[in-house]
């Protein structure tokens, strides 16, 4: 029998690759589109996803975590794209950030899902609690960017 956090892995990858199926094909230009009624793009919802996983594990585990310099100003919660500037990255550099992302974090945090750290504000304490609220937010993420793609 497999264990959660096998299970866990497997599931981000599986919502990953989803999220990734969604893009694939799309141009830069389609994926900064913001269609009437929507507040963000499809750029903007892959970089909050990428640093949002990011930045509960640096929350909880308060160790060096991989975001790179300028993600929270662009993807950060209460941003928008009239936040990007000339730096923020584009499409095919989101894409292949959130195609690595599952294997680094897996990679750093596989011995250590169990591991117990001072709780979050929403009472998270592990690196695998984390993983399922993770997941849980790419998954409404995913809804949003399939709401964009319909738009455009």
């Amino acid at each position: 029998m497999k264990k959660r956090h096998e299970v866990l892995f497997e599931q981000l990858r599986t919502y990953r690759s989803e999220l990734l199926s969604l893009v694939d094909g799309l141009s830069d230009a389609e994926a900064d589109i913001i269609p009437e009624r929507f507040n963000n793009n499809i750029r903007w919802n892959l970089g909050h996803v990428l640093l949002d996983q990011y930045l509960w594990i640096w929350v909880l585990a308060k160790e060096d975590v991989l975001i790179p310099s300028g993600f929270s100003e662009w993807f950060g919660f209460g941003t928008a794209p009239s936040h990007f500037t000339d730096t923020t990255p584009k499409l095919s550099t989101l894409v292949e950030l959130l195609r690595e992302q599952p294997d680094l974090i897996q990679g750093r945090y596989h011995d250590r899902m169990e591991e117990e750290f001072a709780p979050t504000d929403m009472g998270i304490i592990t690196i695998e609690q984390v993983l399922i609220r993770t997941i849980f937010h790419e998954g409404l993420h995913i809804g949003a960017i399939q709401a964009l793609k319909r738009s455009l």
